[in-house]
């Protein structure tokens, strides 16, 4: 389902009007899978933006590859998108719109999932705030937020430094600063990236510009800049950095001691981390001989995998009680629900009423003290350790009931 001609060709089974809002939110769905910016504007500004242009998606869903049929083309998800212009071309070609049956899925995507839940947990307010937990007039934008903190470090390192090598990093990086230099690091620091990696990713990023020519030079400056990234996400998401630490620490000390990392998640399902070291067994023929790796449950422990899994897979059963609590609460409520990750998804008319339901849950799923409960199922669990195991950390003042009045939370 990743890829965008898959999800292009996607259709629930079963019709339902648009009603008053559906058209409105098919043109909101063609803005975000156009992309270049148009996704990044005001709600009402990213369908008016479509509105516009009625005509030429007419044109496009008449004639794909036709001369004046390319509108689509130039899209981030091309095929997502001419996939909405067909069903805006056919409810406009139906002089009815309120009342055309449709069967095209409208995606509600989160702001970074996974940081949005880190905030959440740690009650991170500033942090909250670039992942649009809080009310705002404009779509926050957790990635531009970042860069523009980096920016800010980097400044100062220019001419405050006390090493004048690193003020010299400094200042080839500021020249290459923005949203796509730092976005993979951003996203991937939910799943636990490592200064190595991060500097790998940045790496890769410069060299697609063809900045910093000289590789060893350019491999300094991407460790610089993963450094100092990292640096800005801890600045941006004290808090939820915090949580990120906490969990790490527990796993650690849980992992020292030779023991696989377990919990119950939110909807009561158990998990156990699988990361063992390899069993191996040699095999001796008259040719050759080779060795077979294989599982099982009573090798060591992966102490290092152990505690660097430990942060994104609580996160990941946390978000997926979300996706959970919200698929049922649109069955309940007659709705057409599908998901992947962080996308949900419904008929055009039901946005609406999904969206509430998508924000009601997650209120309902961290008003629950999670951290709290899982501090005393570790303890209960490995009671040998339960008093080296530190306390969660100092909630924010985040209020977690605002999510219910952010427009851009799930949009």
């Amino acid at each position: 389902l990743g890829s965008d001609v898959c999800r292009g060709a996607l259709m629930f089974a079963e019709t339902r009007p648009l009603g008053p809002d559906g058209l409105d939110w098919l043109c909101v769905q063609a803005a975000n899978l156009y992309g270049g910016g148009v996704d990044k504007l005001p709600m009402g500004e990213r369908a008016q933006w479509i509105k516009d242009r009625f005509k030429t998606i007419q044109n496009a869903a008449r004639d794909p590859l036709g001369e004046l049929g390319g509108f689509w083309l130039d899209a981030e998800d091309p095929w997502q998108c001419l996939a909405t212009c067909f069903e805006i071309h056919k409810a406009l070609e139906s002089g009815d719109p309120v009342n055309f049956q449709c069967r095209l899925p409208v995606h509600q995507d989160g702001s970074c999932n996974g940081l949005q839940h880190y905030a959440a947990l740690g009650r991170d307010e500033a942090g909250g705030e670039q992942v649009n937990l809080m009310p705002n007039d404009r779509p926050g934008d957790v990635y531009t937020g970042i860069a523009n903190v980096l920016k800010k470090i980097v400044a100062e390192d220019m001419v405050s430094h006390e090493d004048l090598d690193t003020r010299k990093l400094a200042s080839l990086l500021s020249e290459h600063i923005d949203r796509k230099l730092v976005k993979q690091t951003v996203m991937t620091s939910v799943y636990g990236v490592t200064h190595v990696g991060a500097r790998q990713q940045i790496q890769n990023r410069l060299k697609e510009r063809n900045a910093v020519e000289d590789e060893n030079l350019r491999y300094q400056v991407a460790t610089y800049a993963a450094s100092r990234t990292l640096d800005a996400l801890s600045n941006l998401f004290v808090n939820a950095r915090d949580v990120m630490a906490w969990l790490a620490e527990c796993a650690r000390i849980i992992a020292g001691r030779g023991k696989a990392v377990e919990w119950t998640t939110p909807m009561g399902l158990p998990v156990v981390q699988p990361y063992r070291a390899k069993g191996k067994k040699v095999i001796r023929t008259l040719v050759q001989s080779f060795v077979l790796q294989f599982d099982n449950d009573e090798n060591k422990v992966q102490k290092n995998k152990q505690r660097s899994a430990f942060p994104p897979n609580y996160i990941h059963s946390v978000d997926s009680a979300h996706m959970m609590k919200t698929a049922v609460a649109c069955q309940a409520d007659g709705l057409t629900f599908a998901g992947v990750h962080d996308s949900f998804w419904t008929h055009a008319g039901d946005v609406p009423a999904m969206s509430k339901h998508i924000r009601e849950t997650f209120i309902d799923l961290h008003s629950e003290p999670l951290l709290e409960q899982l501090f005393e199922e570790l303890k209960q669990k490995y009671p040998e350790i339960a008093m080296e195991l530190p306390p969660p950390p100092e909630a924010g003042s985040m209020d977690l009931q605002q999510v219910r009045e952010s427009l851009y939370f799930f949009s």
